[in-house]
């Protein structure tokens, strides 16, 4: 196995027990928004029975540094800073007419789907062995079982038990003016957390659709959290609710009824898994 127990842990908390005496339980690391972050991702599993990833494994273009991603290493940073320049002042509408510009004579799936496969080809390869994982709203799920190897386990719509807790999974987001590669309707992704029944740990890449959850204060919007997701967890209660998608959230954490819901941090940037013990 790489990376599991035995490395230094790196985890942003610890919930659910633990501590620093000799008897242990189980302990599992969550990331979310890895964005291109291999180096970090290769650590991500040190000190832990299971890594835990919420998707957006790719990195199309940084918002925080135009000259990293698909589209600088396509177009150029300059390119790179007119686009992200149109969609912060919500000029979706520009940003298409801009886009559609740069790619004219492009093959465009082509292109992209060349980026993705050398960026999923670098991540999957350093996962440790087990990790669970689904996708994001800026993933190609057609594309991972290309890259998924024996030790990852891949579930959108699914359960799997960890440690004596049932966690369940729920990939994707939800449409936005965005148009990123996975978003699906609000009904198809209602169905797939209605399939999960009651968990201990409910896993998703956006948040419960709840304003301080949904609210990134730099980017200064509200992305799309789930209304399926909230009502799934005030009906099931399950012990936590972890996701992530928004970068830098007004809020973090907070409690649901009895529900813990953590966005697990934008691990582009800070390179630290959140930690779960019990």
């Amino acid at each position: 196995m790489r990376g599991m127990r035995g490395g230094g842990p790196h985890g942003r908390g610890t919930a659910g027990g633990g501590g620093d005496g000799p008897a242990r339980g189980t302990r599992v690391h969550v990331v979310s928004d890895v964005h291109g972050n291999t180096e970090a991702l290769a650590r991500a599993g040190d000190g832990a029975d299971a890594l835990i990833c919420l998707g957006d494994l790719v990195l199309f273009l940084d918002y925080a540094d135009h000259s990293r991603g698909i589209f600088p290493d396509l177009f150029g940073v300059e390119n790179a800073d007119r686009i992200v320049a149109l969609r912060t002042a919500r000029r979706y509408d520009e940003a298409r007419a801009f886009g559609r510009e740069l790619w004219a004579g492009r093959d465009r799936n082509t292109a992209i789907l060349e980026a993705v496969r050398k960026q999923y080809a670098e991540m999957f390869a350093v996962l440790p062995t087990p990790t669970y994982a689904t996708y994001g709203n800026v993933d190609v799920p057609a594309l991972w079982p290309e890259y998924a190897g024996p030790g990852t386990t891949v579930l959108d719509g699914e359960r799997v038990e960890i440690g004596g807790r049932v966690f369940g999974f729920v990939g994707g987001g939800l449409k936005t003016p965005m148009n990123t590669p996975y978003e699906i309707s609000d009904e198809e992704y209602a169905a797939k957390v209605e399939a999960l029944g009651p968990v201990d740990v409910l896993c998703s890449h956006i948040p419960p659709e709840v304003p301080e959850l949904t609210y990134d204060t730099v980017a200064r919007r509200f992305e799309r959290g789930s209304r399926a997701l909230l009502d799934a967890i005030h009906r099931t209660r399950p012990r936590y609710a972890l996701f992530g998608h928004v970068h830098q959230p007004l809020v973090r954490r907070m409690r649901i009824g009895v529900t813990e819901c953590v966005n697990v941090g934008h691990f582009a940037s800070t390179g630290r898994p959140w930690a779960l013990e019990w």
